[in-house]
């Protein structure tokens, strides 16, 4: 995965890294895990301007997360789990998010933008708790601010330091490549099953 989001962001730029922030943002597993560093590392090879690539993503994350706040707050769960399914959202993610939003309420928007899976789906629970709209947005910039920098620099130091970490890191970085490939495969097929189980069972 980080392969072909690196080759969009070579070839379409900042906009394209705005773009995947967004669509990571609104619910759709593409991880900003791998997003933010893969531009990190093209800034410190010089394709790219490091606080340009910081920005569009925290502009992106924070969009996609006022789309999927305000779907949510809109309409509710019957569009989340209807047209949402085919794009990966289903029961069980949004349960995820569910519970940790009920466990430590409105500080989860700040903090769920810092966890993996979490950051993906905090926007629907808050939209359907009808969290105030200036809170979510400011908590959610927050959060996002935090992350995203935090990611961006370190694919920035790790394509600046290259030569020196490329040999000791070089199949740790593959590990987890493939790891976080096989973890969203999963993640996206287990829910499109459990999506497919629940629309038979109520047939």
């Amino acid at each position: 995965m980080g392969g072909v989001i690196g080759q969009w962001v070579t070839s379409g730029g900042i906009f394209v890294v705005l773009v995947l922030m967004v669509i990571n943002s609104c619910g759709i597993p593409f991880p900003s895990e791998v997003i933010m560093p893969v531009a990190g590392v093209l800034a410190a090879t010089g394709h790219f301007n490091i606080v340009a690539v910081i920005v569009a993503g925290i502009v992106g994350n924070l969009i996609g997360a006022l789309v999927a706040y305000s779907l949510a707050r809109r309409f509710g769960r019957p569009l989340l789990l209807g047209p949402g399914r085919r794009v990966g959202i289903s029961a069980s993610h949004l349960d995820l998010a569910d519970r940790w939003f009920a466990r430590f309420g409105l500080p989860t928007v700040f903090f769920g933008r810092m966890l993996p899976v979490i950051c993906t789906y905090i926007s629907f629970p808050a939209g359907l708790a009808k969290v105030q709209p200036v809170w979510f947005a400011v908590l959610s910039l927050l959060g996002s601010t935090v992350w995203v920098t935090f990611l961006g620099l370190l694919g920035y130091e790790v394509g600046a330091n290259y030569t020196k970490v490329a040999g000791p890191i070089g199949k740790i970085a593959i590990g987890i490549a493939v790891l976080v490939v096989i973890a969203v495969v999963v993640w996206y097929v287990r829910g499109r099953r459990k999506a497919a189980v629940r629309s038979a069972s109520g047939l």
